[in-house]
């Protein structure tokens, strides 16, 4: 999941994103986890919300991770299904809804790579809500947000943050990791667009 933006089938946008490695975020998430034994004796649960079909939900399961992957689209799903082996499919659950509505179970992580911003105004709050309710103790959340200079300011299906947003909610959470990012680019739907996105991993105390 990435964007509603411009034309195509999410089929075509998943093979030319889906082989991609994982995101930065996620990545220094699973490092902390390791670096630190965080991850206790029992295998842990990661939550992918918006997984696409499975860059980053891959990687946890190839680390160990039980996964629950969520998203609307059933072709990422089958992405995910198919890059996979019998034996990691046991660590795997899915469900195939947008994750406004989904209930969340108690995770150590919650990952969403570029999904969190296409959450509606209306809604992003309670799902924030819902998300910082289901992190564990210790547990971490990597994720991206969108900023105010972003050149999809407007639409309003998604959602914005300035950096003062961004504080106010990161607030209940330990910052671990930020990187802010601004830079002209072309989308993987072939679209010119200006880039204003918040790079964040943020550990529950």
């Amino acid at each position: 999941m990435f964007s509603k933006k411009g034309t195509g089938s999410w089929p075509k946008y998943y093979e030319k994103t889906g082989k991609r490695p994982p995101r930065e975020t996620l990545l220094f998430a699973l490092n902390e986890f390791e670096k630190y034994n965080l991850k206790g004796k029992n295998t842990p649960l990661a939550i992918d919300l918006g997984c696409g079909n499975g860059r980053d939900t891959v990687e946890m399961l190839r680390r160990g991770w039980r996964v629950l992957a969520i998203d609307a689209e059933p072709s990422a799903i089958e992405g995910i299904n198919a890059r996979i082996n019998e034996e990691k499919k046991t660590l795997l659950e899915t469900k195939i809804c947008r994750f406004e509505g989904v209930l969340l179970p108690k995770s150590q992580l919650i990952n969403s790579s570029f999904a969190l911003p296409l959450v509606s105004p209306i809604d992003f709050p309670a799902l924030w809500k819902k998300i910082l309710d289901a992190l564990m103790p210790r547990g971490l959340v990597s994720c991206q947000l969108y900023g105010e200079r972003d050149s999809w300011v407007g639409d309003p299906t998604i959602t914005f943050f300035s950096r003062s947003d961004i504080d106010a909610l990161l607030s209940p959470l330990q910052l671990e990791y930020f990187r802010e990012e601004e830079e002209d680019s072309t989308t993987p739907r072939g679209i010119q667009k200006h880039w204003h996105i918040y790079h964040i991993v943020a550990r529950r105390s």
